[in-house]
């Protein structure tokens, strides 16, 4: 028996592109205020906003276009044009509707994956936007479930696992974000494998101990493989 019956994978920045769009969008609203204050001040004073906004917006572009929409009107001292608020919301839109592109490697090493052992892509962010990009990325028909959730913290994966049957120590799951795909895991009992992508969203930076057990440090979805093959042998 393998060491790793199942094998969780994040979905945004580590499946497909996600917070370059973001990235975009926020130089775009650095752009549009230009002219009523600095840049350093517009992203601080965003991240405030959408640290505040977390627990009742949640995660995605939907609490994202909020918090861009609040930023404008307290930067501006409530006199953002009619015409910015209209500017933002269609950048919202562009946002939800933008084509799903799996990053590179991905659907090779998911296809190599799911020979081995079960995949569940487990993501977190609003529910119809996350569903519609997992329809989107074309692995619907290789991967064993989908879990989205509002939140991933050690309580969510115990969850998960337990709804799936999965004991935690045969559990890996690999994610870009060590606050959300690392840490939680590890208290849950599971492996983890971190797979960094070029940008970390300000809110997810976390720090992690690279001797903890479980830990594993990876370059790319691709070097997966024979991690697990690794933990197969030391079972």
């Amino acid at each position: 028996m393998p060491a790793i019956d199942v094998v969780g994978l994040d979905g945004d920045d580590t499946l497909w592109h996600n917070e370059t769009l973001f990235r975009d969008t926020q130089d775009r609203f650095r752009d549009l205020l230009a002219h009523s204050t600095d840049p350093e001040r517009i992203d601080g004073r965003l991240l405030e906003v959408e640290r505040r906004n977390l627990a009742l917006f949640g995660y995605g572009v939907k609490g994202f276009t909020l918090s861009l929409i609040e930023t404008a009107i307290d930067l501006t001292g409530g006199k953002v044009a009619a015409a910015d608020i209209e500017t933002i919301l269609g950048w919202g839109r562009d946002m939800l509707a933008h084509p799903v592109e799996l990053l590179p490697g991905v659907a090779e090493a998911v296809d190599e994956l799911a020979e081995r052992v079960r995949l569940i892509i487990v993501t977190k962010g609003d529910l119809w936007h996350q569903e519609t990009k997992v329809a989107r990325s074309g692995l619907t028909e290789v991967v064993d479930g989908v879990e989205i959730v509002s939140e991933k913290d050690e309580l969510t994966y115990r969850s998960v696992l337990a709804r799936h049957g999965i004991s935690p120590d045969r559990f890996l799951m690999v994610g870009n974000s060590l606050r959300s795909d690392v840490l939680p895991v590890l208290a849950a009992g599971g492996h983890a494998a971190h797979v960094p992508f070029e940008i970390t969203w300000e809110l997810e930076h976390a720090d992690a101990d690279p001797e903890a057990d479980g830990y594993h440090h990876l370059g790319s979805l691709g070097e997966l493989a024979p991690l697990l093959d690794g933990l197969a042998v030391g079972d």
